[in-house]
């Protein structure tokens, strides 16, 4: 009853009665939305750099409404979004303001301790996902509502469109190989917003115990999943533009494997190499740099394949896309040495690395998903905040 409370809720504020398309604005944009419900509580912020209500960051328009926030929760690369991917991010103080910021990455298991949920009553989460089931940013989510969710606290999640929320595909995680990079039974690509996959936490009783957390969430205006939304800032430091972003669902395998995928470059998850790859007059050396201080294959030639020049319409097409971790295997000739038992954890399943060693096509690996697809759609459908 509650989801079905909040889902009615959502869809008025949502709603633009007809209008024609406008502007997209993000649930921080909705000041009137949600300031109301946080007057007189001690408040704590999940966020990062991509935290911005125009030319202002959510802390600080907080701040300036006289709110009272008692401290910032940051997910992975930190509440300034410039750690390596993985990486330990120590909790600190917000130079700008003073305010606490609790890092949930790196230290403390992911959750809260007790101590932090009892010094706030309202936990407001804002915070750019790309849609992705190896993004982590969802299952820092999901374990905030699991704190919330033991400690009653009210969750409020200021919703932001999903860049890669027009399409959904890849294999539903097998929970044996669920990890950091694999939280949910959701698809490579899920095309929902994080507004729209905490209700589905709480439909689907996702959390242990079955808890459910008592959650509200700010819909963004103007949105639908089929809204090509670019990114105003970037959301980490290896997804620099929107080729990367939607290179991201097929590249990212790369990392279970022997390849580099541009991290250490300027163009990280934009092409990939290796020095033994043949054939190529492409070549990169991944170096130490902001945001990957050490890149798999640091400081060596690499030879491959630039994706640069790849359209975005052709991206699209093919969405979550294997023909690219073909190409290299098929290159490399490994054999299972090509992966490692990351990939795994990334695709969430065992038969994708035996049927690309069994020299199946991309295409026919894709058909082996295309129920998990459908039945994940229908699924999802009660959950939806905006038009498919």
């Amino acid at each position: 009853m509650r989801v079905k409370k909040v889902l009615f809720i959502a869809t008025l504020l949502f709603s633009s009665f007809g209008l024609p398309a406008q502007t997209v604005k993000a649930g921080a944009e909705l000041t009137g939305a949600y300031l109301p419900l946080i007057r007189g509580k001690r408040v704590a912020v999940m966020t990062n750099q991509t935290g911005r209500v125009g030319d202002e960051h959510l802390v600080d328009l907080l701040i300036r409404n006289k709110v009272d926030l008692v401290g910032i929760f940051s997910p992975e690369h930190g509440f300034r979004g410039m750690a390596d991917a993985g990486e330990h991010v120590a909790s600190s103080v917000d130079e700008k303001t003073g305010v606490p910021v609790w890092s949930l990455y790196g230290s403390g298991g992911g959750k809260p301790s007790t101590g932090k949920m009892k010094g706030f009553d309202v936990l407001l989460f804002d915070l750019q996902d790309v849609g992705l089931r190896f993004y982590t940013y969802y299952a820092s989510m999901a374990r905030l509502m699991e704190a919330c969710a033991e400690h009653d606290k009210k969750m409020i999640v200021l919703d932001r469109p999903n860049p890669n929320g027009f399409y959904v595909d890849g294999p539903l995680l097998d929970m044996k190989h669920k990890s950091g990079v694999g939280w949910l039974p959701i698809p490579v690509v899920h095309g929902m917003t994080l507004g729209e996959l905490a209700l589905m936490i709480n439909g689907e009783k996702w959390l242990p115990q079955g808890r459910i957390c008592d959650v509200t969430v700010i819909p963004c205006e103007n949105y639908t999943h089929q809204t090509k939304y670019e990114l105003p800032i970037a959301p980490s430091p290896n997804l620099p533009n929107m080729r990367s972003v939607y290179l991201y669902p097929s590249t990212c395998l790369f990392e279970g494997t022997v390849m580099s995928l541009g991290r250490g470059t300027s163009f990280p998850f934009q092409a990939y190499g290796h020095p033994n790859f043949e054939g190529s007059g492409f070549s990169f050396t991944p170096r130490s740099v902001p945001g990957a201080k050490n890149p798999p294959l640091l400081d060596k030639k690499c030879y491959g394949v630039d994706l640069r020049n790849v359209s975005q319409e052709y991206i699209w097409e093919n969405r979550f896309d294997l023909s690219y971790v073909i190409d290299a295997y098929k290159n490399l000739k490994m054999g299972d040495e090509f992966f490692t038992d990351f990939f795994e954890k990334l695709v969430g399943v065992d038969y994708i690395r035996q049927e690309i060693i069994a020299g199946k096509s991309a295409q026919e690996i894709k058909e082996k998903w295309f129920c998990d697809v459908l039945r994940f759609k229908q699924q999802r459908r009660p959950y939806l905040l905006y038009d498919e």
